[in-house]
């Protein structure tokens, strides 16, 4: 009996919040979120965001679009910042998808306040600023990534996608600045677990980050 208002009230709830899209939008979003987790250059990325972002602006009251538009700008500076010497300043070219995702993120929150994914890309923005001149920004950006984590996972502890990030953090930061791998591997291992049974509230609702956690552990093998 439990078993079947449990899955009855998951129903819906699913039915609630997709009542709360226009069809129009879940139907233009549907195509994209395929590409979420499987884009893998600044320029796919780009355009995945700008497709987002196009989106976003004919259904301007809803989240989702300008989160992952936000989302996609994010990735596509922190692939940017990834090549190269790590501590030379690199602003000039990571700075303006670090604008665009803040704008755009800007825009989700005012629709979608407190929640957890928000908060995620907050960290990535913040993340973004500092190591686009990681001398001269640690002291400002190193905290503010770490406080929105901490605020992602104060608002929804099972949110896979805030473990993935802590261990991307422990896993690159050198030792003397308090990185350490097998630390990161514990947090990977969470993030799996938690991925086992995270459920979305729809198929657009942010699920990335599997196929990531899944690369970081095979190096350990």
């Amino acid at each position: 009996m439990k078993k079947t208002i449990f899955i009855l009230s998951a129903i819906l709830i699913a039915g609630f919040s997709f009542g709360q899209m226009p069809e129009k939008f879940v139907k233009a979003m549907e195509p994209k979120m395929a590409a979420i987790d499987t884009t893998m250059t600044v320029q796919g990325l780009t355009d995945l965001a700008n497709s987002f972002e196009r989106i976003a602006d004919a259904e301007k009251n809803q989240w989702l679009a300008y989160y992952y538009a936000a989302f996609c700008n994010a990735s596509a500076g922190l692939m940017v910042a990834s090549g190269g010497d790590m501590m030379a300043s690199k602003a000039d070219k990571t700075d303006p998808y670090a604008d665009k995702a803040e704008k755009q993120l800007s825009k989700a929150e005012e629709l979608m306040k407190d929640n957890s994914e928000v908060f995620v890309v907050k960290k990535m923005i913040a993340t973004l600023r500092m190591i686009g001149d990681p001398m001269n920004r640690y002291m400002t950006y190193g905290p503010e990534a770490a406080q929105a984590l901490e605020t992602a996972k104060k608002l929804d502890a099972n949110n896979p996608r805030v473990y993935l990030l802590e261990a991307q953090d422990k896993y690159y930061t050198p030792e003397q600045f308090g990185g350490n791998k097998d630390e990161a591997k514990v947090l990977f291992e969470k993030s799996k677990q938690l991925f086992e049974t995270f459920k979305p509230a729809t198929n657009i609702h942010p699920n990335w980050g599997r196929g990531t956690v899944t690369y970081f552990l095979s190096q350990y093998k």
